[in-house]
């Protein structure tokens, strides 16, 4: 699945932290800033669901 992370860069650091637990993260793009002057930018994940939390 393809996941957008849009906020200030410590909010994508953490939340793609936490999807870590849940997810396999195949690829992180780089960030992609907003336009100035905002302080915002997204980044583009390519995940799967991990294996180890199906039941």
């Amino acid at each position: 699945m393809r996941i957008r992370l849009h906020g200030i860069p410590a909010e994508t650091a953490a939340t793609l932290t936490a999807l870590t637990q849940v997810l396999t993260i195949q690829r992180v793009s780089r960030p992609y800033p907003d336009r100035p002057p905002a302080t915002r930018h997204r980044i583009y994940l390519d995940a799967t669901p991990r294996e180890d939390t199906h039941r």
